[in-house]
């Protein structure tokens, strides 16, 4: 083998890269390549915030490769499996190294480029890089895909994940070429909505590697109880990260896993209900848009584009669902536990099609990862995996009392309401309007009023259930 170019896509990193391990253990010379696709359905490209991730990601990864002596090649195309054919045709390059994405848009595509680099008489070879088990790898004792995390859990964790070898980067030959400049891209806003992520954010592998230790020290020992709590910093926040491969699953994995059956039965589970998103949108790819439960394409939603709105403009009238929205359009992220709270909200209190609310997260989230996110959406409808029944309908304002009890989350994301003291911040409509204007307050003004009762939108939901119960008798 002379020549072999890896295909970089969500794993942009050069430690624990499977392919491009192996790629430098051929002792071939070596063309990094990331292939920007435009015009592409949802599962290969990214929304607006994870497209400055993207961004920033790339030029980390250029800059780690620039280290060892190479540059990565940047192409954009509409059509991805000609792109990569073409520089394999031009560059003439015997095989290709990539990392298996488990999406089934992914998929298709692979195989498809798969078939013509093969037709074309070069070498394929594809890896694990980005999950603890390979969905295709894990079945139930009747041989079929699980889906009901605590048994996959079960099974998973006594399997023993491995550690990659390191290879010496500096001994790495790599082929010289240039491609786009990365600006020319366009991952960038127009519009620079973005320029707050920057106060949050440093999307480089070495913020990652900082962050894991870190949260290594103490909040991963705690972390099931400071996950919870709105207005600390008890989780992890390593999810973008791990969407684009600037940090390998498995490294964060043997990062832990020494650290005690508490971080092991918190956290680490966590990394395996990633796999297990993964392992539902594998075996069962009709869940990528509608319920992975079939029978709730029944369910009576009142679709309305005028909620939906308020609910994306943090103008809900209920102070923690509002700075929780407000979280995520400055941020590019959202609490744990502020996710679940906003999404009950908007599927049952307002009885809104799930989709509505992963489409919007899968736009303004940095870490829009595809299998988390529906899955994460369809637990909280009620119609997925592990699913939260859907008459268990969270209460925001009990919910904020017990997660953000001094309303220290709700003050640092609405200054409006900032003034108004302790926890009565969660219930502004419980003040007289003598009170309210003391705290620079007015309802429908300066705060928009609720725009449901929260009884009304517990019947309503009750209501639906019981509907939809009726339908698929």
């Amino acid at each position: 083998m002379k020549r072999c170019l890896v295909w970089f896509r969500r794993d942009l990193r050069l430690q624990d890269n499977s392919a491009l391990l192996s790629a430098i253990a051929s002792g071939a010379e070596i063309l990094p390549v990331y292939i920007h696709g435009v015009n592409q359905p949802k599962q290969l490209s990214e929304g607006g915030a994870s497209q400055w991730w993207l961004h920033h990601a790339l030029a980390d990864l250029d800059a780690q490769l620039k280290d060892v002596g190479a540059d990565l090649y940047l192409e954009q195309s509409d059509d991805v499996c000609e792109a990569l054919c073409s520089l394999v045709r031009e560059y003439n390059i015997d095989a290709v190294f990539w990392n298996r994405r488990y999406q089934p848009d992914a998929i298709k595509l692979d195989t498809d480029v798969k078939k013509q680099l093969v037709a074309d008489g070069v070498e394929v070879e594809s890896f694990n890089s980005s999950v603890l088990n390979e969905p295709h790898a894990i079945s139930n004792l009747s041989g079929r895909p699980y889906q009901v995390f605590t048994p996959y859990w079960k099974r998973c964790r006594d399997i023993e994940v491995p550690i990659l070898t390191d290879v010496n980067l500096d001994a790495a030959r790599w082929v010289n070429a240039t491609g786009r400049d990365l600006d020319m891209l366009s991952l960038l806003p127009q519009i620079p909505w973005d320029k707050t992520f920057y106060k949050t954010w440093q999307p480089t592998r070495k913020a990652a590697k900082e962050r894991l230790k870190l949260f290594s020290k103490k909040p991963v020992r705690e972390y099931n109880i400071a996950r919870d709590m709105m207005s600390d910093d008890g989780t992890s926040r390593m999810a973008p990260y791990l969407h684009f491969g600037q940090i390998g699953v498995r490294e964060i994995y043997h990062y832990l896993k020494d650290s005690g059956e508490t971080v092991m039965h918190g956290y680490v589970r966590q990394l395996y209900w990633r796999d297990f998103s993964h392992h539902l949108i594998y075996h069962f790819p009709h869940s990528v848009e509608k319920s992975l439960r079939p029978e709730y394409e029944q369910f009576p939603w009142k679709n309305s584009e005028e909620m939906v709105a308020r609910w994306r403009k943090a103008q809900t009238g209920y102070p923690v669902i509002d700075a929780a929205m407000r979280q995520l359009w400055e941020t590019g992220w959202m609490h744990n536990r502020a996710r679940m709270v906003v999404g009950s909200f908007l599927v049952k209190h307002l009885l809104q099609e799930w989709q509505s609310g992963a489409d919007w997260f899968w736009d303004t989230l940095v870490d829009a990862d595809l299998p988390n996110n529906t899955m994460g959406w369809q637990w909280v409808g009620g119609c997925g995996a592990d699913a939260a029944p859907y008459f268990r309908v969270f209460n925001p304002l009990l919910q904020a009392k017990k997660f953000d009890k001094d309303g220290e989350y709700v003050r640092r994301y609405l200054p409006e309401l900032a003034k108004i003291p302790g926890k009565l911040i969660h219930e502004p409509w419980e003040l007289t309007e003598i009170e309210l204007a003391a705290y620079g307050v007015k309802l429908g003004d300066t705060y928009p009023e609720r725009m449901i009762n929260l009884s009304e939108g517990r019947d309503g939901a009750l209501n639906a259930y019981r509907e939809f119960k009726e339908r698929v008798k």
